[in-house]
């Protein structure tokens, strides 16, 4: 009996040895918390003691000192996650973003002193825009997933977009149909347009899509739901909308469709109409297959109208719409939940008014649906809708268009609104928050801060907040880094004026004018209150330069004042056209191309600024050479042309990045001087485009590769940079521009 006892203490020893123990006997939740551990603190891992009791009540979690260890206790696996990173960020003052990480942890971990007990008063907490899966994901591989639902735990997400390997549903069902490639390869467009394609905006733009593609993806997807679930998470996956091959009348030709164009250029698309039993029936084969291959979790995405207006705006008419689509999720599952994105009623407001919202609602339980209030920093459509006539909602974070770099965000919104409108007798069944970009891996202040909301019911005091955030990131407290983010606070993230982040003048199709429709020049600041930021940053060069976090805000502080001085310089390029003086407009357009230059140098030492990564992650979910160049194409083409060379999304998708600048931006600059040099007085500006879109198309279409990793001494060049050009910067703005806004 001795010995047996004798064993069973040695057994449990070993277990805290070990580092991990749980009083749940649920093993994938259990494991997969301890294997996050192990990815995030592994040489830590003996210091930890991770105990999950499940629950379906709220989330919560807590932290406390046990034996000379750190005890992590949550209801699940994103609990324990949140437990670990509110330790990390609180006791040892480390920080895990996109751009920068700081896991500069001490060898014997900081004691808690007392038990730490948090819980969230949110049912959801909503990750993903479908944007985001080709803005940012279009190219990811197993690696990059694993580590973004790392920090979708680490950050308290339990309810994330999951549209993965769709487009492996859709064939399996059009198959079973008898739809052959022919029927279907001009249905299924390119890895980077899935997005619109699933939302019925286009089809087949950036195709044909390999079928090695749809395979390889619904292995991708299946490992991104089983890690998600087994941490706790309820992924939101698809359901039927009515969008249908434009060959469906070859098997259906008595299908009520509707025809119907998104607007930019691309080929009709067809909708089938819900009244039609065939609504019915495919949609119920969908959800039917797709939980075969993928599960359920009893939520499901479907945005009926994706900026297209309803053929109607009769109320009834829209209920019965709504009712369809809902009633093909329900005879699937009864248990089904709509996630709807609620962007239309932002984007369309002139057709979306209280009887047409309402009568879209209506016909589906208060509880079998949720609305994501799309953007809710930018304009809270929740306030307009009496919270959604009783809906559930979620408050969302937009903040990002287009993956566009740009230091832009409402700071002091994002501090504040999450709690006042949870605290407001009026928000109705306000059920969560989220994160709706359309873009990631930019502005980690906001996503830090917005994400902070999560484990509290009062609004973020944001000075002290930025101060911990500062010690975290950068290392140490730091009065002058203070100072320089109260003046990014004041221009960058005031969030004023301006709907999303002010763009560079660089992006744009060249022009004389200080605007054009995806290069939208307008500032939320005057661009010389931005300076002393810059100063102070670098001033701290000394102190903080071997900081992660430091050296991506240092760059990219540098960065947002040379994009932001490059409007002033084209303008004197352009006052010096209408005055006739061509000594300074060759002086000027040198000096432009010359920053230019030195955007690409400062931007080629920070691997999150390179154009490469991006073109070689394309070809490399390729298998033949004919797959890579489709990939490449469509890399290329989302963040240029976005569509065909006459798209007018062209620079939608704009990036500042090392590369892009020096094979693209400048190229196209340099043409317009040589140009307008060559003419002068008789220069064309819409002959210049025509024939410049055709460079563009070229660019778009042809092979090479980029540099994939940083080169050069990034704290060098912004002192060499910030030597050059900050005595020339502040002259510039103070001369009247000739600029022409239509923001």
């Amino acid at each position: 009996m001795r010995t047996i006892l004798y064993q069973i203490l040695i057994l449990v020893y070993s277990s805290i040895i070990v580092g991990c123990t749980t009083k749940s006997n649920n093993y994938p939740e259990n494991s997969s918390a301890e294997e996050l551990l192990k990815r995030i603190v592994p040489n830590h891992i003996n210091q930890f003691i991770v105990e999950i009791e499940l629950n379906d009540t709220v989330d919560w979690f807590e932290i406390e000192s046990v034996n000379d260890k750190i005890l992590l206790r949550g209801n699940n696996g994103v609990s324990v996650a949140s437990a670990l990173y509110y330790y990390l960020k609180e006791y040892c003052h480390c920080q895990i973003t996109w751009n920068g990480t700081n896991l500069n942890l001490p060898a014997e971990l900081p004691v808690v002193d007392s038990k730490i007990h948090k819980e969230s008063p949110y049912q959801y907490r909503y990750y993903l825009n479908y944007c985001t899966f080709n803005y940012s994901m279009s190219w990811w591989d197993w690696k990059r997933w694993e580590k973004e639902i790392d920090w979708m735990a680490l950050h308290g997400i339990n309810m994330p977009l999951a549209i993965t390997g769709e487009e492996y549903i859709w064939d399996k069902v059009y198959r079973s149909y008898g739809f052959t490639d022919e029927d279907l390869d001009p249905f299924f467009s390119g890895p980077a347009y899935f997005s619109w394609f699933w939302m019925g905006n286009l089809d087949g733009w950036g195709g044909p899509l390999p079928q090695s593609w749809k395979e390889s993806h619904r292995d991708l997807q299946l490992k991104i739901l089983q890690r998600q679930r087994e941490l706790g998470m309820k992924p939101v996956l698809p359901a039927f909308t009515g969008h249908v091959p434009a060959t469906f009348k070859k098997f259906f030709p008595d299908a009520k469709l509707k025809q119907t164009n998104w607007g930019n250029d691309f080929e009709d698309t067809y909708i089938l109409d819900a009244d039609d039993p065939l609504f019915a029936e495919i949609g119920m084969k969908f959800l039917e297959v797709q939980t075969e291959v993928f599960g359920t979790d009893h939520l499901y995405t479907a945005d009926t109208f994706n900026e297209n207006e309803p053929p109607s705006d009769d109320p009834e008419y829209l209920s019965k719409i709504s009712y369809k689509v809902y009633q093909g999720m329900k005879a699937v599952d009864p248990n089904a939940v709509w996630v709807m994105q609620g962007w239309l009623f932002y984007s369309h407001r002139d057709f979306w008014k209280a009887p047409q919202i309402k009568g879209l609602l209506s016909s589906i339980p208060d509880d079998n649906m949720i609305i994501l209030d799309l953007a809710t920093e930018i304009e809270p459509v929740w306030k307009r809708t009496e919270a959604y006539y009783g809906k559930q909602w979620i408050w969302n974070m937009l903040h990002n268009f287009g993956g566009n770099i740009s230091m832009f965000g409402r700071i002091e919104k994002v501090a504040e609104n999450p709690a006042r409108a949870l605290n407001d007798a009026s928000s109705g069944k306000l059920k969560g928050i989220g994160l709706t970009m359309e873009a990631i891996e930019q502005n980690p202040v906001l996503y830090e801060l917005m994400t902070d909301n999560t484990w509290r019911n009062t609004s973020i005091e944001l000075k002290p907040w930025l101060r911990n955030y500062i010690q975290n990131r950068y290392g140490q407290s730091n009065e002058i880094l203070e100072e320089a983010w109260d003046i990014l606070v004041k221009t960058a993230y005031n969030g004023q004026i301006i709907r999303d982040g002010a763009e560079s003048i660089i992006v744009s199709r060249p022009t004389f004018e200080g605007y054009r429709r995806w290069a939208r020049t307008k500032l939320n600041y005057e661009p010389e209150d931005l300076l002393p930021a810059w100063d102070l940053f670098v001033q701290s060069i000394s102190d903080c330069g071997n900081y992660d976090g430091f050296q991506y805000d240092l760059i990219d502080v540098s960065r947002q004042v040379l994009a932001n001085y490059a409007l002033p310089l084209q303008q004197q390029i352009s006052i010096a056209y209408k005055t006739n003086d061509k000594e300074s407009f060759k002086r000027y357009s040198t000096e432009f191309l010359e920053l230019l230059d030195d955007m690409d140098r400062l931007l080629a030492t920070r691997r999150d600024f390179l154009l490469g990564p991006w073109i070689s992650d394309a070809r490399a979910c390729g298998n033949t050479e004919s797959e890579k160049a489709i990939y490449e194409q469509n890399a290329r083409n989302l963040i240029t042309l976005w569509g065909s060379a006459d798209n007018r999304l062209h620079e939608y998708s704009n990036r500042q990045w090392s590369g892009l600048i020096s094979d693209f931006y400048k190229p196209r600059w340099k043409q317009f001087f040589d140009e307008v040099e060559v003419y002068w007085k008789n220069f064309d500006q819409e002959a210049f485009d025509e024939r410049i879109k055709q460079w563009e198309w070229q660019w778009v279409t042809k092979r090479s590769d980029y540099p994939i990793e940083a080169m050069g001494d990034a704290n060098a060049i912004v002192i060499e940079l910030h030597q050059k050009y900050r005595d020339r910067i502040v002259p510039l703005t103070q001369v009247q521009p000739v600029i022409k806004y239509n923001y």
